[in-house]
């Protein structure tokens, strides 16, 4: 295999995309708004308008965010056992925070690891 096929190093990748930096230098910011991904990084010019990350983020995120709150809610029913409306909302107010605080990042790591895997146009200039 040749250098311009291999793949690039996957976990400093994703890494870099969970903290929603360029996969390539880690300087510039992936996203410009809350979940737009810039056209190209400010500091290496790396571009990721190829990038596919449609409705995976969502998925993943409410993949995670659902095992969690069934989780957290077993545990409060076991030892708490709070009204079944103290613990709905409860839970889901818990639910919204994280899922929205975790879908930037999950979308940084979704275009970071299509990077790293050279999918979707991320191929060699």
């Amino acid at each position: 295999m040749t250098e311009l096929t291999m793949d690039r190093p996957l976990m400093p990748a994703v890494k870099k995309g969970l903290a929603l930096r360029c996969p390539n230098c880690g300087e510039g910011k992936i996203l410009h708004s809350y979940l737009k991904v810039h056209d190209e990084c400010s500091v290496c010019h790396e571009e990721f308008h190829h990038h596919r990350a449609d409705d995976g983020p969502a998925y993943v995120t409410i993949l995670i965010v659902g095992h969690v709150m069934i989780f957290a809610l077993t545990m409060m029913w076991e030892f708490w056992r709070p009204s079944a409306l103290t613990m709905a909302l409860t839970i889901s107010a818990i639910a919204l925070v994280t899922a929205l605080a975790m879908l930037p990042r999950v979308k940084g790591m979704i275009v970071a690891y299509q990077w790293a895997k050279r999918m979707h146009g991320f191929d060699i200039r």
